[in-house]
């Protein structure tokens, strides 16, 4: 007791020094950084080992009530300097409870970390990352960040576990719904959207919040599609198509980053020494912290690596510095520290970065700066972020196919609405909407009832159940996210949707996957919509009436049959809290359609992975046609051209694209080359464009894609304009690592692509010189 009251009494006067330390700063300039160092360095001298271990512990907080905070179990841990932050708590009256926990009950009251993950909004829910990427706007992404960021501080979270940029290329995954598609720059650019969005420019300000990228690293590429299984991937693969998302969100200044589950070389990202100190901060430079993913420390018991104690020690030794839940690094380092398995100078490390942090969030000035209730009344799913969010959904949404102009719809007649997914809320804003208010989203019933008023008639049938199996639709409506099983029989069900269709001018059917279908843990071998749907659909096209399927998904699916059969196909994603408003927008042509797919969509499951940016065999097939070759790399039963390439999306109005210029068809290695096109917007309608600029190296060290997303501008073109879009590329845009892991540019002849989609094939060429 003695000790800990001379503690106090140190730890108090340490603080009056700060504050003169603070105005002593502001009259010499000392760099800010260096002072927070400092700082940093005095309160570790102060803490004791279990103190340390503390700040390395990330437990979720439970089911803690406003109220029950200081009589919680883990509020008795905070008191004990035992929790470096908490994570799963909502709400600003919660958090305010817990951190006053920290201050004024601990011994070094030290401030707490409050994390969530806030992934494609707040309570203002934005589409999936998936359909965000399929805007390619990125200042709109990055908007998005601003606003989650906006409302996650206002209800007092600082930290949020995004972005994830784990690029994947097999949409059996289902975490291809919480990434950014197949790409590795476009990924990239989107990586650096979001970090901004969410910390800004200055981290003290109580509107931003640190973000975290994950998750480091090639999660998106587990075998055969299952989620948590192994990765094995050569170097070269990984420095260039797999790595370059997480480096872009380093170099953009991202606070944290998130350990992967998979293995690299044989060993877990979490207990990685290579991946986490080698690469990370030795060659990347990076200098937050690393956290790991839930119970990342101790699944490594299960991979094999030792029992909890050995693979703790693994895992801080690698750079690992907070442990998420699985209380490894809390429990078993003392003992390590005794035993000389780990160093005190290891430990001291982990939680500087971690207090380093805090202080860049300005938590140590203010520890209740993110627990203003007068901001969580009024900045919280406000009438401008829904405005936002209705917009950036309706961009994002992708028109697969549309014969004849069936779409846009007419405001007039009767419309039928038929699908398990045409009245239901709590499944519009999809996968990893935590925070949501699911009830409060907008159903596309709802939805197209507003938008046409009383200019036109509105009927409604469910026509189907999601799924015939009851067990296997439990399994995909979890967390709330129910859809009510109907209790009458499936010809009941059918009868009904086709007495009301044939009383209709027009058939909207709203069919696809329930929000859980895709996401963590939703690894699906079949990615064909349920049979019973697809059934349904068929019934509805057999009556006559034109029939507009609207696709809710989180993943590219396998749609052959629909694309061969439905006039109009409008794949929608899950958009959102503005969901059926958004979505009614674009049906009508208030909104032109203007996003492109960011993953491929395979022909069927058998051609996964599937993507752009392949390498070609020494034995390509020569035509484009799917014509058969014997000996050629291709299929018996298929044809190796996917069903819709990446890049691709239609619009209510056409674009033709002319004119393809390079400012040279020559450069050295310090040069530069403009290209430049013409895009004329040749339809009838108002509309944007993605402009889309690839390249192909065609003779290297090593083998190189087929084709590199390059460029990109998304371009508003009013109908019968024409406009001159140039992109300028440099010799960094032609590097690539080769077989040593340099990262070079080399002398030889290039191709140039531009067009609408990954499939264009307007070229023009030039050579890089020595």
């Amino acid at each position: 007791m003695k000790l800990q009251s001379f503690n106090s009494v140190l730890f108090s006067a340490f603080i009056f020094c700060f504050l003169s330390c603070n105005t002593y700063q502001a009259q010499t300039q000392v760099k800010p950084q260096k002072s927070i160092e400092q700082k940093v360095d005095s309160i570790i001298q102060l803490m004791t080992l279990d103190e340390k271990l503390g700040q390395l512990n990330l437990p979720s907080s439970g089911d803690i009530t406003t109220g029950q905070a200081k009589s919680s179990d883990i509020a008795k841990k905070i008191e004990e300097g035992r929790v470096g932050g908490l994570f799963n708590i909502k709400t600003v009256e919660k958090i305010l409870e817990v951190q006053k926990v920290a201050m004024e009950k601990s011994r070094l009251k030290i401030p707490l970390l409050f994390g969530m993950d806030v992934i494609h909004g707040y309570e203002t829910t934005f589409p999936i990352p998936l359909g965000l990427s399929s805007s390619w706007d990125m200042p709109m992404i990055e908007k998005t960040a601003r606003i989650a960021a906006i409302e996650a501080s206002a209800d007092g979270i600082n930290w949020t576990f995004s972005p994830m940029v784990d690029l994947s290329r097999d949409a059996r995954w289902g975490r291809v719904s919480e990434g950014s598609g197949e790409d590795v720059y476009l990924g990239s650019q989107i990586a650096i959207a979001m970090v901004k969005g969410y910390q800004g420019t200055d981290l003290t300000d109580n509107k931003t919040i640190m973000a975290c990228v994950k998750h480091f690293a090639l999660y998106g590429a587990s075998e055969a599609g299952r989620d948590y299984n192994t990765v094995d991937m050569s170097r070269i693969k990984m420095y260039n198509d797999f790595l370059p998302p997480y480096k872009a969100a380093i170099d953009a200044g991202v606070g944290s980053v998130m350990a992967s589950f998979n293995e690299i070389d044989g060993i877990p990202a979490t207990g990685n020494k290579w991946l986490m100190t080698d690469l990370l901060r030795t060659d990347w430079g990076f200098d937050g912290f690393v956290v790991t993913d839930y119970t990342g420390i101790n699944e490594m018991v299960d991979h094999g690596m030792g029992d909890l104690q050995a693979v703790s020690a693994m895992a801080i030794n690698a750079g690992i510095d907070m442990d998420m839940v699985g209380e490894g690094l809390l429990t078993t380092l003392e003992k390590s520290y005794k035993e000389g398995k780990v160093s005190m100078e290891t430990i001291d490390t982990a939680v500087k970065r971690i207090l380093t942090a805090k202080y860049e969030l300005g938590l140590f000035d203010d520890p209740y700066k993110y627990c203003d209730v007068n901001r969580a009344k009024t900045e919280i799913f406000t009438d401008e972020h829904r405005a936002f969010a209705r917009k950036v959904s309706a961009e994002s949404m992708v028109l697969l196919k549309n014969d004849k102009q069936t779409l846009p719809l007419k405001k007039s007649g009767t419309i039928a609405l038929i699908g398990p997914l045409a009245n239901n809320a709590v499944n519009m804003a999809g996968t990893w909407s935590v925070a949501t208010k699911q009830e409060k989203s907008i159903p596309l019933l709802e939805g197209l009832k507003t938008v046409v008023g009383d200019k036109a008639k509105i009927l409604y049938a469910k026509g189907s159940n999601l799924a015939k199996d009851l067990e296997y639709e439990k399994r995909v409506t979890m967390f709330g996210k129910d859809i009510p099983r109907d209790g009458r029989t499936d010809k009941q069900m059918l009868d009904e949707a086709l007495e009301i269709a044939s009383k209709s001018d027009v058939i909207i059917a709203a069919l696809g996957e329930s929000a859980e279908m895709s996401g963590e843990s939703s690894s699906r071998t079949n990615l064909d919509i349920p049979q019973i749907q697809k059934d349904l659909l068929q019934a509805l096209l057999k009556t006559g009436k034109p029939v507009v399927l609207v696709m809710f998904t989180g993943r590219p699916l396998t749609i052959q049959e629909e694309v061969e059969t439905v006039p109009a196909i409008l794949n929608v994603w899950f958009p959102g809290s503005e969901a059926g408003l958004a979505i009614s927008d674009v049906l009508f042509g208030d909104v032109n359609p203007s996003g492109k797919l960011t993953a491929t969509f395979p022909r069927n499951v058998g051609q996964i992975p599937i993507y752009y940016n392949h390498k070609n065999t020494g034995r390509p097939l020569n035509n484009k046609e799917g014509i058969f070759e014997k000996f050629r790399s291709n299929y018996l039963d298929v044809r190796n051209e996917p069903l819709f390439p990446f890049g691709y999306g239609l619009s209510y109005t056409t674009f033709d694209y002319s004119n393809l210029k390079l400012s040279t068809n020559q450069i050295d290695m310090n040069g530069t080359i403009d290209v430049s096109v013409d895009v004329k917007n040749s339809g009838n309608y108002d509309g944007k464009e993605v402009v889309q600029l690839y390249i192909r190296d065609l003779v290297g060290s090593v083998t190189r894609p087929v084709k590199e997303l390059k460029a990109f501008e998304k371009v508003e073109i009013k109908k019968g304009e024409t406009k001159t879009v140039t992109f300028k590329l440099t010799v960094e845009d032609l590097k690539f690592y080769n077989s040593n892991l340099n990262f070079v540019a080399e002398p030889g002849q290039f191709h140039v692509f531009v067009g609408t989609n990954s499939d264009t094939t307007m070229k023009a060429e030039f050579e890089l010189k020595n």
